[in-house]
């Protein structure tokens, strides 16, 4: 299969963690990291690209040698080490409130949610097992109507209509003083379309959701992680 274009290569490659680099047990695929550091050996910086909070990106970041800023929050919040410090571009307590109201309309909804609202910044996040439609239906008559609701494999975030993926790269982009037409992109899951709107291609893992696949430049025959082998092998090759 063709990976990539004719006669184009990234110059920056964002990639998305949960789903992406991770299986659904949110194991990390092994072969994807060494994938990643194979384009940063070779110049290409990797952005991470995720729904997760700054310190668990952070960790990854860290720990894979990365050089690229990362986007975290679904854009709500963006890091890089020359900056001296984040980006938030929303602040958090709105979405929290209206989770905890959700609590009071929709029997059984834990407005706590998922672990890492702990580290949250700029959203919220519920259970991804919470009913999506009930959940939609209340914000959408409630005095929270601004907020949207995303649903992912492993949360439904309540945040700032103006945060994306897409909306956060175009902002570091501009920061950093990159093109978007440099950029490739890989993902799974729905808050990862905005982010293929932004890039110039766009690759989704086998197992994505069927939107992001129909999407999508390129959809991976390769579950997970298992797709980065042979996509950074043709980024490496000679054009």
């Amino acid at each position: 299969m063709e990976w990539l274009p004719a006669g184009w290569r990234p110059k920056v490659v964002a990639v998305d963690i949960d789903g992406t680099l991770t299986d659904g047990k949110k194991q990390l695929d092994t072969g994807a990291i060494h994938s990643l550091r194979r384009l940063e050996a070779a110049g290409i910086p990797v952005i991470l690209a995720t729904g997760n909070v700054r310190a668990i990106t952070y960790g990854l970041w860290r720990f894979l040698n990365l050089s690229g800023p990362i986007c975290c929050e679904n854009g709500g919040v963006l890091w890089h080490k020359a900056w001296g410090g984040p980006i938030v571009r929303a602040d958090g307590k709105e979405a929290k409130r209206a989770a905890e109201w959700l609590a009071t309309q929709i029997d059984g909804l834990d407005s706590n949610g998922i672990e890492t609202n702990a580290w949250r910044e700029s959203e919220w996040c519920l259970f991804p097992d919470e009913d999506l439609e009930a959940v939609q239906d209340h914000i959408a008559a409630s005095e929270w109507a601004h907020l949207s609701v995303v649903r992912t494999g492993f949360a439904i975030h309540l945040m700032e209509p103006h945060l994306s993926k897409g909306t956060g790269l175009e902002a570091m982009f501009e920061k950093m003083g990159w093109l978007a037409e440099d950029l490739l992109c890989v993902g799974d899951a729905p808050n990862d379309l905005p982010m293929f709107e932004f890039a110039h291609w766009a690759v989704a893992v086998g197992g994505a959701f069927e939107q992001v696949k129909q999407a999508a430049d390129v959809v991976s025959p390769l579950p997970h992680g298992s797709t980065f082998e042979p996509l950074v092998d043709a980024i490496l090759s000679p054009v």
